[in-house]
């Protein structure tokens, strides 16, 4: 499933579903189908979503600093066809969701989804 978020404020973001709804789900929103953040309900959708990435973004350092700790590591090569994907972190997925909803705030336009 794609779920693709719009406002008159900017271009649309577009997301797996499972990511779109986990989004959702930290800006305070019921995961569905069909849904909107109102003009009065961006501060705070915008508050959750940067305290989200500041969270994701210190348990990241406080790993690699866990993982320095343990010694060096080989580095994978980006190169390597071992079928991995790279790991796309919370805050790589949120960021373009938090500027459209700062757009949107800015131009006191509301963000809707599955319309």
């Amino acid at each position: 499933m794609i779920v693709t978020f719009q406002s008159a404020a900017a271009g649309d973001v577009i997301m797996f579903g499972d990511v779109a709804q986990r989004l959702m789900g930290i800006m305070g929103k019921e995961a569905s189908d069909k849904g909107i953040v109102t003009v009065e309900q961006l501060p705070e959708a915008i508050a959750r979503l940067k305290a989200a990435i500041a969270e994701d973004k210190a348990q990241r350092a406080q790993r690699a600093a866990i993982a320095d700790e343990d010694g060096p590591q080989s580095e994978p090569d980006p190169n390597s066809q071992t079928g991995q994907r790279p790991f796309v972190s919370l805050a790589q997925r949120a960021v373009p969701l938090l500027e459209l909803l700062e757009l949107a705030l800015k131009k006191k336009k509301p963000v809707v989804w599955g319309v």
